[in-house]
């Protein structure tokens, strides 16, 4: 991912004033550069690093919203603004099902919230813009390609995601805004897809309508308030309609059970699978976070059963500092 250091998007893709019935610079403006420190010891350092830079959006008077692997476990966290004023803000919560994760601005932001549209309402084909920090020179005029599915290696499931192309080359935590100057959704990941015989990048966008039911938890909560997700710590991948674990979480539940890469899992709780939508799924179905989850398990010819502790992923994070 790009850092905060000076790039522009290829003139050819950046969105132009004229195209559009809202002001573009007054909505740009509301896009902010974000900086992370974590800590060399925290839980994921190891996968997401110890220094993170991307975007956030504001959408209420101080409050940001952004992509949550950003601000995961930050110690630190500055908020760019397109003056050039640097802020520092406060990690205010974060959530694992949807990835959306909020930093409570710690001086005034004077930036008009961006209001939500509905995500719900969009159609493929419309044209949007994904926004980036530091207005029209590093925003995207792109096009949404697809609304489908979208199951991640590292245990989340969307059940539609958003699809936009062209990419933006510094995704994370843009915002998708629609025809309307209102936001969509939240950039979260750039993804590789065929085309004619070709590969062509792609963004991966969260829906904005996700995000509605739980804000008022992770405003006073810092969480979703409610039993959390049984989590084993496996990153896995779909080959051939089997579930292949590809790397497992050091010192979480699959480590502990001694999971290893290259390890199918062939069902669960005695039910056969057949996809990484529906491990998650039928995982997530036998209760809260702490619940035994029984696999079935290939391994070099051998087939095995055991059984594997989750846990809630939470626990293995460090909180926020306060202020």
């Amino acid at each position: 991912m790009p850092s905060l250091t000076e790039w522009k998007v290829p003139f050819a893709f950046q969105p132009r004033a004229g195209d559009y019935n809202f002001d573009l610079d007054r909505v740009l403006a509301s896009v902010v550069g974000l900086h992370a420190i974590i800590p060399p010891d925290a839980f994921s350092a190891e996968t997401l690093g110890t220094e993170r830079a991307g975007n956030a959006v504001v959408i209420d008077d101080g409050l940001v919203l952004t992509i949550g692997y950003l601000i995961t476990e930050a110690e630190s966290v500055w908020l760019h603004l397109n003056d050039g004023r640097v802020i520092e803000g406060h990690v205010l919560g974060f959530d694992f099902t949807t990835g959306f994760g909020l930093v409570q601005a710690l001086g005034r932001l004077d930036l008009d919230p961006l209001p939500f549209g509905s995500s719900a309402a969009t159609r493929i084909g419309e044209q949007v813009v994904l926004g980036g920090a530091g207005g029209r020179t590093r925003s995207v005029a792109s096009q949404i390609i697809a609304k489908q599915e979208f199951a991640g290696y590292w245990e989340y499931l969307l059940d539609e995601a958003i699809f936009t192309h062209p990419a933006h080359p510094n995704w994370g935590g843009t915002g998708l805004i629609s025809a309307k100057g209102e936001l969509i959704g939240i950039g979260s990941l750039q993804l590789e897809r065929e085309r004619d015989s070709r590969s062509e990048h792609v963004n991966m966008i969260v829906p904005i309508d996700l995000l509605k039911p739980v804000l008022d938890d992770l405003r006073r909560f810092g969480r979703v308030n409610k039993p959390a997700r049984p989590w084993l710590g496996m990153y896995s991948t779909e080959i051939d309609g089997r579930v292949v674990i590809i790397g497992v979480s050091t010192n979480g539940p699959a480590a502990r059970a001694e999971l290893k890469a290259g390890d199918v899992i062939l069902g669960i709780n005695g039910d056969k699978i057949t996809g990484q939508s529906e491990f998650y799924r039928k995982l997530w179905a036998l209760g809260s976070a702490g619940v035994d989850v029984p696999l079935t398990v290939h391994h070099e010819g051998v087939t095995f059963d055991v059984t594997v502790t989750s846990t809630d992923r939470a626990k293995l994070l460090k909180g926020p500092r306060l202020h």
